[in-house]
């Protein structure tokens, strides 16, 4: 398994990145019109979500976002073996430049927060040529994938520490020297690491890591995406600013602030957002699930 995995990735990372996006965009349309449990899932989300938006617009969304999803993953194999000046060279412009500026200017270190929106993988490729960058990492299911994505992270400079209490300690360490941290902010936080906090009006559970991390000393923050622009023709970033609740010393105003800051993102463009995430699976006590 693990050898066909990696012939798989071999194949996508020769594919002209026009070509490749086509293939991934083909896979998600596919999980479209098979009315798979993909699709059912980002129908529910973002009519949860947008539920002053009708059902043709719920449903152009969805289908775009399975279609930019499946773009997202047969382009990472391809991001992976691009090479730093490839990556580089893909990056079209920056909108909110000054908010990545200001925070790399000082010069402590910066967490760089991106949501599963656009491409995160060409979004911390291209951060880890600020410096060192270590992002947590949560093994995939498939247990075959975990050697092949580790090795292709790690030969593009990413340092990738698991999601336990020996990552997080390596995370505080980097904190420390002053280095950068790539972080998920939309990611489910595992048995009671997170609190619940509203997420497009919903109750949803929300990591507080980042509060408790860049917090105490107040370590520069970005949140961003790479939005992935049509045709192959590469990402353009997009920073806004650190909503300073984020720093808050009550972790509730804190994780609020943070899922604030992730919508603000995902509405610049919620097509590319990965709408088939179970972001609402676990609920309060009393609340319904709606999955």
């Amino acid at each position: 398994m693990e050898f066909l995995i990696r012939l798989l990735f071999a194949l996508l990372a020769r594919m002209p990145l026009r070509m490749n996006h086509a293939l991934g965009a083909l896979l998600g349309w596919l999980a479209w019109i098979l009315r798979t449990e993909l699709r059912r899932i980002s129908l529910i989300n973002v009519a949860a979500c947008f539920p002053e938006q009708d059902a043709d617009w719920h449903h152009r969304i969805a289908r775009q976002s399975l279609m930019e999803t499946g773009k997202a993953l047969t382009e990472a194999p391809w991001l992976w073996h691009a090479g730093s000046a490839r990556v580089q060279a893909l990056l079209r412009g920056v909108e909110g430049e000054e908010h990545l500026n200001q925070a790399l200017a000082r010069g402590r270190g910066a967490f760089l927060v991106s949501p599963h929106l656009g491409s995160w993988e060409f979004a911390g490729l291209h951060a880890a040529g600020f410096g060192t960058m270590t992002s947590l990492f949560r093994p995939p299911r498939l247990a075959a994938l975990d050697r092949p994505l580790r090795e292709a992270r790690a030969a593009t400079g990413a340092r990738l520490v698991p999601t336990t209490m020996a990552g997080i300690k390596e995370i505080q360490r980097s904190v420390a020297r002053g280095e950068l941290i790539g972080m998920l902010p939309d990611q489910t936080p595992k048995g009671a690491r997170g609190i619940f906090a509203p997420f497009f009006g919903r109750p949803a559970l929300t990591m507080t890591l980042l509060n408790r991390l860049a917090g105490p000393r107040r370590v520069p923050i970005v949140f961003a995406f790479a939005q992935r622009l049509p045709a192959g023709k590469g990402y353009r970033y997009r920073c806004i600013p650190v909503p300073e609740a984020v720093y808050a010393a009550d972790p509730q105003v804190a994780a609020r602030a943070i899922n604030e800051a992730v919508e603000t993102l995902i509405r610049l463009c919620p097509e590319q957002y990965v709408w088939s995430y179970k972001r609402f699976a676990t609920r309060p006590p009393g609340v319904d699930r709606i999955y």
